[in-house]
């Protein structure tokens, strides 16, 4: 029953928020384009699919994913996990497991985000193949992957965010001045898909998590900022993935003509 109410409550908190897109939507339709929107049933039909999908997928996060990775976050952090005892202190290389479980959540979570595989199922679509939507993927995910795990590695130790990201986009501007124009918008995107449905409640409860049971850290200075690298490094790893594929496909060029010019 309780199940029932939540689900009830969570469909109505999400027809609220999907009303304005639908009004937008119709208004433009009916105002500007001045035309009766084609398939009107179909579209219809799928806003309902959408609100319903929403809905359930709101329980899930509340349900499954929040408690998850607070959970774990716990666990690793525990002091009898570790081997420490209450007065020896935080030392970063106590928290092994932890920067282990950021990189698998991170590059699994964001393998499964439904709003990167759009893009790189379009970005398949239109570069002809030259992208390869599984490849744009994987590295995505390895991006989302190290900056989560260079996240936690910040909370466990303290030191300020600002550094991190500064740093980070030094490393971003480096290399959109070797990378090929075409991939650099791509990249730019892909920090951006990454901070979706499916990757942001995981991060951002294994952060609070984490900031909250490690001695001298604060959930709201320390748990949070951890979506941020999930942003920076996923730009790199994009830019990176480019200039590794360019830098390959100029070597097998290059074999290719001089097994050609051989006798």
């Amino acid at each position: 029953m309780g199940l029932l109410t939540d689900l009830i409550a969570s469909t109505v908190a999400t027809a609220f928020d999907v009303l304005p897109i639908v009004a937008i939507l119709f208004v433009f339709q009916a105002l500007v384009i001045r035309k009766k929107p084609a398939h009107l049933k179909r579209i219809v039909i799928g806003f309902v699919y959408v609100l319903i999908g929403l809905s359930l997928f709101l329980i899930g996060l509340e349900k499954a994913l929040f408690p998850l990775g607070k959970l774990m976050a716990q666990q690793l952090t525990a002091p009898g996990f570790l081997g420490i005892g209450a007065g020896d202190g935080v030392h970063w290389r106590d928290y092994l497991w932890v920067y282990a479980f950021a990189v698998a959540i991170g590059f699994s979570t964001t393998i499964a985000e439904p709003s990167l595989i759009a893009v790189a199922i379009k970005a398949q679509e239109v570069s002809g193949g030259t992208i390869k939507a599984f490849e744009l993927r994987v590295a995505v995910a390895i991006g989302v992957a190290l900056g989560v795990s260079v996240g936690t590695y910040r909370i466990v130790t303290g030191t300020p965010l600002a550094y991190y990201i500064m740093a980070g986009y030094v490393v971003v501007i480096i290399l959109t001045l070797f990378a090929s124009k075409t991939i650099i918008p791509l990249a730019y995107d892909s920090g951006g898909v990454t901070t979706s449905t499916v990757t942001v409640p995981v991060v951002a409860a294994l952060g609070l998590g984490l900031a909250s049971t490690i001695p001298g850290r604060s959930p709201l200075i320390d748990g949070f900022g951890l979506i941020a690298f999930a942003s920076v490094f996923p730009i790199v790893s994009v830019l990176g993935y480019d200039m590794v594929s360019t830098w390959l496909r100029r070597l097998r060029k290059t074999t290719a003509r001089r097994t050609s010019s051989e006798p």
